[in-house]
């Protein structure tokens, strides 16, 4: 008789099936057994007994349910499964869908696979006609990278998109992203971050307040107040790209890298860097008004070029600067064509027509090193090598102090020239004055080799070696063509005078072009970042294979 009434009604709801199509209802296609009730169970069915339950191609089973026929309502119990295609399966251990608004509740060690993750939760719910699913419990999403923990998200499953609102932590063998605010794309991997976010690994701690992060490939781009911090060193810019895998970063407009250890400062508005972490040996390049700031003796010291690199170990840094080089320091400055600076050997070179201004000494040759001390971080010493040519201007008069030879050697004592040797062929004009600033003479010999004592960055004395030959002239009978050596320039109107007038006017230009378009930016509505083509289109069919795909990056309008 049982069987009977099983059939009867499952006869009934076939009935039911014909009109499945017009009225969008839920049909039973199966059930172990079958229970009409009005007194316990009004307007409801109970199943019991491998319960299998289709709607529009969505098929529920569990281990009992109350079908309410009218309302088009369903309350499943018991290994409760929901399968949407093979994109989407959701177990439980209580469910309820509606059929009229196809929307769907679960809750009991509720599991939400898909092909390319896992979601372990609590409760959640879904809305078919959306296609998404949110929870407000704690939840756990796993696949082949990453595990993602947050108290609450949204999943969109046309997209293959989680979004999260709420404090979310994503797990990686390598690193470990959190956030406030983050959208996740399971099939690609990419990750857009909003708000406040970090990213931290045993190699660096990287934050932004807007970026993506592609976690299966290992590369990223960040905007809006964004900085790499290495234990050494801290990269900042308006945005920063960065690929994990070769430890590689680029930032572009007001870039700053910050070297802890060696206490300097890099600015610029394009830079590039590599690290080796297994040799410890990293490279950078910056240009568009870059300049490096370094501290010597509780003194800045800033050097331009239109392009720098800086490589090696920590404490064994090159810097090498090119075109148009320009330096300055409270008590020196220079022009050249190019830089080439080794921190081990404390050594610094200034290549191609180089100019040496050390307070009111003016310093000209083919090439000039700069000799340092790397236990007291002052200048040691000084070498002019070829056409050496030291010009000062007379403290009273309109005359110049000049000394000239094929080779300069000079002596530094807290950073002030203090003794200069030059030999070869060596020259001299110098104003003789006595204790009352009185002129006595200008003395212009000549010699194999000069020395001069400098006191208060003025010629105390000058000794003149091996055989000198030359007088000391009043002033009325030493004609005025007669006053400069041969190659004698006087560079006044291009002394570095201040940390600024190291930029040449093309590099100020550009500068204020880029601060302008930059507040332009600021200034327009605040758009988020929107996902990449790639992001979008990552699984279909119609994409070039990879070989042929450059890497994706975030499209941002």
């Amino acid at each position: 008789m049982k069987k009977l009434l099983f059939y009867i009604g499952l006869l009934l709801f076939s009935l039911t099936t014909i009109n499945a199509q017009k009225s969008s209802k839920i049909v039973v296609e199966h059930a172990d057994h079958f229970d009409v009730d009005e007194a316990q169970f009004p307007d409801a069915a109970l199943l019991q007994g491998n319960v299998r339950v289709n709607h529009e191609g969505v098929i529920f089973t569990c281990n009992k349910a109350y079908f309410f026929q009218k309302e088009n309502y369903l309350k499943a119990f018991g290994e409760v499964q929901m399968v949407q295609g093979d994109t989407l399966f959701l177990n439980s251990k209580y469910a309820e869908y509606n059929g009229e608004v196809k929307k769907a509740y679960a809750t009991g060690n509720v599991v939400m696979r898909s092909p390319e993750s896992t979601l372990v939760t609590d409760t959640i719910n879904f809305d078919r006609n959306t296609q998404e699913a949110f929870y407000n419990s704690n939840g756990t999403i796993t696949n082949k990278e990453n595990t993602l923990k947050s108290k609450s998200g949204k999943y969109f499953a046309n997209e293959k998109r989680f979004k999260f609102v709420t404090a979310v932590t994503i797990t990686n063998p390598k690193y470990v992203i959190k956030s406030n605010h983050l959208d996740y794309y399971t099939n690609s991997g990419h990750s857009y971050l909003f708000g406040p976010s970090t990213i931290t690994s045993k190699e660096n701690f990287i934050y932004t307040e807007k970026g993506f992060y592609d976690t299966k490939k290992n590369f990223a781009y960040f905007l809006r107040k964004s900085y790499i911090k290495y234990k050494d060193r801290r990269i900042e810019g308006d945005s920063l790209y960065y690929d994990r895998n070769r430890e590689y970063a680029s930032a572009t407009n007001n870039v700053k890298i910050t070297d802890s250890i060696n206490k300097g400062v890099i600015k610029g508005h394009y830079a590039e860097i590599y690290r080796n972490l297994k040799t410890e040996r990293d490279s950078m390049m910056i240009t568009k008004r870059a300049v490096a700031i370094s501290l010597v003796e509780n003194d800045s010291m800033y050097i331009h070029g239109k392009k720098m690199l800086i490589t090696g170990k920590t404490g064994e840094r090159i810097i090498r600067a090119f075109n148009n080089v320009r330096f300055y320091k409270t008590d020196m400055s220079g022009k050249c064509d190019s830089i080439h600076s080794d921190q081990k050997n404390a050594l610094t070179k200034l290549i191609g027509r180089p100019v040496l201004w050390n307070y009111d000494n003016q310093m000209t040759g083919d090439v000039m090193h700069l000799i340092g001390n790397n236990r007291t971080e002052k200048l040691d010493s000084l070498k002019v090598l070829n056409n050496a040519f030291l010009v000062s201007k007379d403290t009273i008069g309109i005359g110049y102090n000049q000394v000239k030879g094929q080779n300069l050697y000079g002596k530094f004592k807290e950073n002030k020239l203090s003794e200069v040797d030059i030999i070869k062929n060596t020259e001299v004009i110098y104003y003789l004055r006595n204790d009352q600033h009185e002129l006595i003479g200008i003395n212009k010999s000549v010699g194999s080799k000069i020395n001069l004592i400098l006191d208060k960055n003025t010629i105390e004395t000058i000794t003149i070696f091996d055989n000198p030959d030359g007088d000391i002239f009043p002033e009325k009978e030493l004609p005025e063509n007669a006053r400069k050596l041969r190659g004698f320039v006087w560079r006044a109107d291009e002394r570095i005078k201040s940390k600024d007038d190291i930029f040449p006017p093309e590099e100020n230009e550009l500068d204020a072009k880029i601060q302008t378009e930059l507040k332009a930016e600021m200034d327009k509505e605040n758009v988020p970042l929107k996902p990449s083509k790639e992001t979008l289109d990552y699984d279909k069919k119609n994409l070039k294979p990879k070989t042929e795909r450059s890497e994706a990056k975030p499209m941002v309008k």
